[in-house]
């Protein structure tokens, strides 16, 4: 069973008072179906990518601490002390990154609840990209449940080339958990389809409540 430090765990429940309070007036966070979340065992929580504030975001508002994945050179960097902080998983993305898929598979295999993006890479233009496949090994190895989200917002606050974030509103939708009984129903190809409907169905919700729209 993956357990944090006592120091670290009250250090990431600390961010999220603080860090989540900042967001609820300055994003007017609302958030929906949190309780889908999964409170103890191995969960890849799958997300849409629309800004660096996704990480912060989805972190402060979910009920259980997620582990998180991060480019190897930031934790050499000044970034690094604070990235370790809070158990990051080192992935190199210039090369093969077999480190950093072991590692992410151990510490599924253990029990924590991790966070991707399967589209790989911000959105340019706010709108959902199509998904990458890497994830299903590690979710069919791990025997994870998977837990689709949408946050919505987060582009048009912080769009890629942005300074500094704008006070716009910011929502996020979690949908039901698919337990790994029901992954293992599906070939490759089905459940890509299906966590992308998942995902996209929870984005276009999360647009609602924040009062977007549809795109």
């Amino acid at each position: 069973m993956y357990r944090r430090s006592l120091p670290k765990l009250l250090w990431y429940r600390l961010t999220q008072w603080v860090v989540g309070g900042v967001s609820r007036v300055y994003f007017r966070v609302r958030r929906r179906g949190m309780k889908h979340m999964p409170a103890e065992g191995p969960v890849v929580l799958l997300a849409n990518h629309q800004s660096h504030l996704d990480p912060p975001l989805i972190g402060c508002f979910m009920p259980r601490p997620l582990g998180y994945l991060a480019r190897d050179t930031l934790f050499s960097g000044f970034l690094g002390p604070l990235i370790r902080s809070y158990d990051a998983i080192p992935i190199d993305r210039d090369g093969s990154g077999l480190a950093g898929i072991r590692a992410t598979l151990k510490r599924i295999k253990q029990g924590d609840a991790v966070l991707m993006f399967p589209e790989g890479t911000r959105s340019e233009d706010g709108k959902l990209q199509p998904l990458k496949p890497g994830f299903i090994a590690l979710v069919r190895r791990g025997k994870a449940s998977i837990v689709p989200l949408g946050i919505a917002g987060t582009y048009e606050a912080y769009p890629r080339g942005k300074t500094l974030p704008a006070p716009r509103p910011v929502a996020l939708v979690c949908g039901k958990a698919i337990p790994p009984e029901e992954l293992a129903k599906l070939d490759d190809e089905a459940l890509l389809d299906l966590v992308a409907e998942r995902i996209a169905d929870c984005y276009a919700q999360a647009r609602h409540v924040a009062g977007y729209g549809l795109t």
